[in-house]
């Protein structure tokens, strides 16, 4: 089966798309990806058994809504273009599409018209996503535009898939039908988030958080807290491995605390390279903002790479956090209370048997969520699609 994966994104560090085409190449199949470049990387790669097509570079550092749209327009148009004539010579029986944005899926058309069936993966619910991040009101003209992309978008699509299942009840409330939407959330890939020896006692108690660097993700609050544990906690370190728009601010709050020789702040790895750093610190925190709807409905990825690496976790109680987790498994505090996330860490720290528990907790949970018990359902949803195209390609041969 030939495959190709569109996608806004950089291919090496989405673990979404990683674990899809991994699942895929190795029972046999055929994939593309099209994706986005970062600085020195080369146009075209193979990847394990991937083909990535790299078409357009991008800085993670968009402030204005026209700068975002800009980007996201050239990249889709470069796509569609590259997509449809890359479609004439392996004729591809199906597109997956990672949104954001949704629009992307209309790249896919030529294919479409062709004969390939498609499917729209929603990472992040795009209305929201764009509100959060230009601060924009629900009612305004702009959010009543991306409702409507959404529809017109998943009514393009053959098949929908939502990251968690709360997103996926509010797309199907809104945009489409729930025979057509599942959700299928993100899994840590076993193969590369899985407990580690933890390194030589260094003498410092290392506290960490890894992914975007948007103002949703809480992370001035994170800052404020270590500021106030830090004379407490002497051996502490806090670092954030990312990038976004919020860098700049970050690293002025830094110094603005005091923090220079204490908060490290460094910018992408790989995900291989980042599920070691990972593995090394003593405690975790994903400090997402509850007063965000987006953030206070985005599924945490970094929580369950940090539970299979044996690493506790400190988590702000939002809605999707709270639906997937509980006390056991997680720390939780009240969001964007730095107070309250500075007595978690201090308390995490002079109790490491409640650190363990934690810890043996979330592996127990992992044992019964995990990608590889739920990749057979995408593997499905990719053969249902395939099935009508071979059987019209057998007609014709026939004919």
């Amino acid at each position: 089966m030939n495959i190709c994966m569109l996608t806004y994104s950089f291919y090496e560090s989405d673990t979404r798309i990683l674990q899809y085409t991994g699942a895929l190449t190795r029972r046999g199949d055929s994939v593309d990806v099209i994706s986005l470049r970062r600085e020195g990387a080369p146009s075209f790669e193979i990847l394990g058994d991937v083909r990535v097509f790299r078409l357009q570079t991008r800085t993670v550092n968009e402030k204005g809504r026209l700068g975002y749209l800009g980007r996201i327009l050239r990249f889709m148009a470069t796509a569609a273009v590259f997509l449809g004539r890359r479609h004439l010579s392996e004729h591809y029986d199906v597109i997956h599409v990672h949104s954001v944005p949704d629009f992307l899926v209309f790249a896919a058309i030529v294919p479409k018209l062709l004969g390939a069936r498609i499917i729209l993966d929603i990472h992040d619910i795009l209305p929201e996503f764009y509100a959060s991040k230009f601060h924009l009101a629900p009612g305004s003209p702009s959010f009543k535009l991306l409702l409507l992309c959404e529809r017109i978008s998943t009514a393009f699509a053959d098949r929908v898939i939502v990251a968690n299942e709360l997103w996926r009840d509010r797309v199907v409330s809104r945009s489409t039908h729930s025979e057509k939407c599942i959700a299928v959330r993100n899994y840590p890939d076993p193969r590369i988030f899985f407990p580690r020896v933890k390194p030589a006692d260094s003498g410092r108690f290392l506290i960490l958080y890894p992914g975007t660097l948007n103002s949703h993700q809480g992370l001035d609050v994170a800052l404020r807290a270590f500021a106030r544990i830090a004379p407490l906690i002497p051996e502490a370190e806090f670092h954030i491995y990312g990038e976004g728009p919020d860098l700049n601010s970050l690293l002025a709050l830094r110094q603005a605390l005091g923090l220079d020789e204490r908060v490290r702040i460094d910018g992408f790895l790989s995900v291989e390279q980042i599920a070691v750093r990972m593995a090394a610190a003593d405690l975790a925190v994903v400090p997402k903002r509850a007063s965000s709807t987006f953030g206070n409905e985005a599924a945490s990825t970094k929580i369950m790479e940090f539970m299979a690496l044996g690493v506790p976790v400190v988590v702000s109680r939002t809605r999707i956090d709270s639906f997937y987790h509980d006390d056991s498994m997680v720390y939780f505090v009240l969001p964007e209370d730095e107070q309250d996330l500075a007595d978690a860490i201090l308390f995490l720290r002079n109790h490491p048997a409640h650190r363990a528990q934690l810890v043996r907790n979330a592996f127990g949970y992992l044992r019964k969520h995990n990608w590889e018990r739920r990749k057979c359902e995408y593997l499905s949803l990719v053969d249902s699609l395939a099935a009508p195209a071979a059987t019209n390609a057998e007609r014709q041969v026939h004919v």
